[in-house]
């Protein structure tokens, strides 16, 4: 087979319906409403501060991170077939990632948005000029953009030595390496050990703003200055960063259980 088979959740056609009816709820719901933050922070002329500009590429980055692997999920579970060709699985390995890396590093920008806001309001527009914005904006789609081409270029320059059977609905990375052949799995470790210290860095940088912003915050003498601080876009950030802390531990987990079978691929019953 010149391509993969994503196995998804289930054989059963009823339930492989169900879940394309449920995908397709949640991409809907998940477009509206990044579609409706991209549309107002451009057209409102009130809503264009840096939070604002940033917010607005965050919406751009996660509405891009929804169209490249969903859509496909749903024709497949319509279609009734997990089957996708290498070139969609390359395309899909590139575009995940590069948007994943681009939405790690836009929330480094934006905590550091904030710090500079909350922590240095007075120098907070010489700061965070709309210069520097656009500069940083252009910094983390090139970012993404090279993460997702060292990614892409790594795992597929390897060879596959297991069948090529992905229990995912869409093109994993570390699924992807679970059929990779133990010698070439070695070699691809320092990629991903560099990616890894890269987005590491990142949320060590968003840790550490939001511990200088909570930390100002609880200093202000006002009930008021508190409340406006603590509003719905910092809730959402400490969201996405549970979140994240969640994804990481079940991708470190994958890596533990990808490395036991490159060390022992007999005694996992997975020898090339």
């Amino acid at each position: 087979m010149s391509g993969f088979l994503l196995m998804g959740f289930s054989d059963n056609h009823e339930l492989q319906i169900l879940h394309a009816f449920l995908f397709l709820v949640t991409y809907l719901l998940g477009s509206a409403g990044n579609f409706t933050i991209i549309t107002i922070t451009t057209l409102d002329p009130q809503l264009q501060s840096p939070m604002y500009y940033f917010l607005k590429h965050l919406s751009l980055l996660d509405l891009s991170s929804l169209s490249v692997t969903v859509p496909q999920s749903i024709a497949n579970s319509l279609a009734g077939s997990g089957y996708i060709s290498s070139t969609q699985c390359m395309l899909q390995v590139f575009f995940f990632t590069a948007f994943a890396c681009s939405e790690m590093a836009i929330l480094t920008v934006m905590s550091y948005d904030r710090y500079v806001a909350i922590c240095f309001p007075l120098h907070y527009e010489v700061i965070m000029s709309p210069r520097k914005s656009m500069w940083a904006v252009v910094a983390v789609w090139l970012s993404g953009g090279i993460s997702g081409t060292l990614y892409t270029a790594t795992i597929f320059s390897t060879r596959f030595c297991r069948a090529k059977i992905i229990h995912q609905f869409f093109c994993d990375v570390p699924q992807l390496l679970k059929l990779s052949c133990p010698n070439d799995y070695f070699a691809m470790m320092g990629e991903f050990v560099l990616m890894s210290a890269l987005g590491f860095a990142c949320f060590i940088g968003i840790v550490l703003s939001y511990v200088h912003i909570f930390s100002t915050v609880f200093r202000m003498p006002s009930a008021e200055g508190r409340s406006k601080v603590f509003s719905t876009y910092q809730i959402m950030i400490a969201i996405y960063i549970f979140f994240s802390i969640v994804e990481m531990f079940r991708e470190s987990s994958q890596m533990s259980i990808i490395q036991g079978h490159a060390l022992y691929p007999r005694e996992n019953g997975d020898a090339c």
